[in-house]
C-alpha cells in the first residue's frame, strides 16, 4: 500500500541498472572502485590546486570547482546504487528524490557552465596573452565562478516548482538508479505538457546551447589565431593546451545529449547515464593531469617535500646504557682534575 502525504506518495522505489543478480554484483564492485577513484583523483586534484600557489590561476581555479562538481555529482547519484546493494532497501523519501534531482540538475548545470569559463580563459590566454593578467584577474575569476554556481541553482528551479505540484503517480518504482526528472514524469498521471515544455526549454536552452555556444564561439577565434600562427611548434602548442578541455567538453556533452534525446529508459540508457555521472567525473582529473606539465610539476613538488621530513636527533648508541654514561663521565673527570689541581695550587 503506497503512503500519501495529502493526495502525493511519500516514497519512491529505485528501480536501479539492472534486476539480474549476477550483473548487480557486477555494477557494485565495478561502481564503488569508480567511485573511491574519483573521489581520490578529484580530491588529488582540488589539494594541489589549493596548496600550490603555482597553480593559483584562473584555469586552475575553474578546474577546482570543476573536481568540487564531479565529486559531488558522484556522490549523490552513486550512493543509491551502492546503498541499495548493501541494505536491499531500494525506497527513497518524497522529499529525498526532489532533493536529489535539485541537486543533479544544479551541478549539471553549473558544470557545463563551468567549461564555458574555461573556454573563454583558453581565448584570452592564446588571443590576448599580453592582456590575460589584466583581463583574467580575482575579480573576474570570482565573478565568473559564483555566476556559474548561482545559475546552476536557479536555472532548475522553474521545472522543480512545476513538477512539485503534480500529485498523482501511476507507480511508485522509478525505472533508474537515481531520481532524474525523464523518468518520474513517465510515472506521473498528471499533464506533463508544461513540464515538457519547460524541460526541453531548460535544456535545449538554458542548460544545453547556451553553455555549448557559450563553449565553441571562443573557440571559433582560437582556431582562426592559430592558423595565422607560422611556425609548426607554435600551432602544435596552442592546440595541446585546449586539447585538454576539448576532450572533456565533447564527452560531456555526448553523454548528455544521448542520455536525455532517448525516448525510452532502457538499460542501455540507464548505462549511459551511469557513464555520465560515473566515467565522467572519473577521467576528468586523469585529461587534465597526465597531459598538464604544471600538475605533474606540482605532484612532484609535494611529493618531494613529504619525504624531505625534519629528522630527530638520535644519541650513539654507546651513551644509551647506564654503564657508558658512567664510563663516559668519569673519563671526563679524569681530564679536568689535574687541571683543577694545577689551578689550586
Amino acid at each position: 500500500m503506497t503512503k500519501m502525504i495529502g493526495n502525493r506518495t511519500s516514497f519512491f522505489i529505485i528501480q536501479g541498472i539492472t534486476d539480474d543478480p549476477q550483473l548487480q554484483v557486477m555494477i557494485f564492485y565495478l561502481v564503488i572502485l569508480i567511485y573511491l577513484t574519483t573521489l581520490t583523483g578529484n580530491m588529488t586534484f582540488l589539494l594541489l590546486v589549493c596548496f600550490d600557489h603555482h597553480l593559483h590561476t584562473p584555469m586552475y581555479i575553474f578546474l577546482g570547482n570543476l573536481s568540487i562538481v564531479d565529486m559531488l555529482c558522484s556522490t549523490i547519484t552513486q550512493h543509491n546504487v551502492l546503498l541499495s546493494f548493501l541494505t536491499k532497501d531500494k525506497s527513497i523519501s518524497y522529499i529525498s528524490c526532489m532533493a536529489q534531482m535539485y541537486m543533479f540538475g544544479s551541478l549539471t548545470g553549473h558544470e557545463l557552465l563551468i567549461l564555458a569559463a574555461m573556454s573563454y580563459d583558453r581565448y584570452v590566454a592564446i588571443c590576448r596573452p599580453l592582456l590575460y593578467h589584466n583581463i583574467m584577474n580575482k575579480r573576474t575569476c570570482l565573478f565568473l565562478n559564483f555566476a556559474c554556481w548561482a545559475w546552476g541553482f536557479l536555472q532548475v528551479m522553474p521545472p522543480l516548482g512545476v513538477f512539485y505540484s503534480f500529485t498523482c503517480y501511476s507507480s511508485v518504482v522509478i525505472n533508474h538508479f537515481f531520481c532524474d526528472i525523464l523518468p518520474l514524469m513517465k510515472i506521473s498521471c498528471n499533464n506533463t505538457s508544461l513540464l515538457q515544455i519547460f524541460f526541453f526549454m531548460e535544456c535545449l536552452i538554458l542548460i544545453g546551447c547556451t553553455p555549448l555556444i557559450l563553449t565553441f564561439i571562443p573557440y571559433i577565434f582560437i582556431i582562426c589565431n592559430i592558423l595565422k600562427i607560422r611556425s609548426t611548434t607554435g600551432k602544435r602548442k596552442a592546440f595541446y593546451t585546449c586539447s585538454s578541455h576539448l576532450t572533456v567538453v565533447l564527452l560531456l556533452y555526448t553523454t548528455l545529449f544521448n542520455q536525455y534525446l532517448s525516448p525510452d529508459l532502457k538499460d542501455s540508457t540507464k548505462l549511459l547515464a551511469l557513464l555520465n555521472t560515473a566515467a565522467v567525473p572519473l577521467l576528468n582529473p586523469l585529461i587534465y593531469s597526465l597531459k598538464n606539465k604544471d600538475v605533474k610539476a606540482a605532484l612532484k613538488r609535494k611529493m618531494a617535500q613529504l619525504k624531505l621530513k625534519p629528522q630527530k636527533f638520535c644519541p650513539p648508541k654507546e651513551l644509551h646504557t647506564s654503564k657508558a654514561v658512567h664510563e663516559a663521565a668519569l673519563e671526563l673527570n679524569n681530564q679536568i682534575s689535574p687541571i683543577t689541581l694545577h689551578v689550586i695550587s
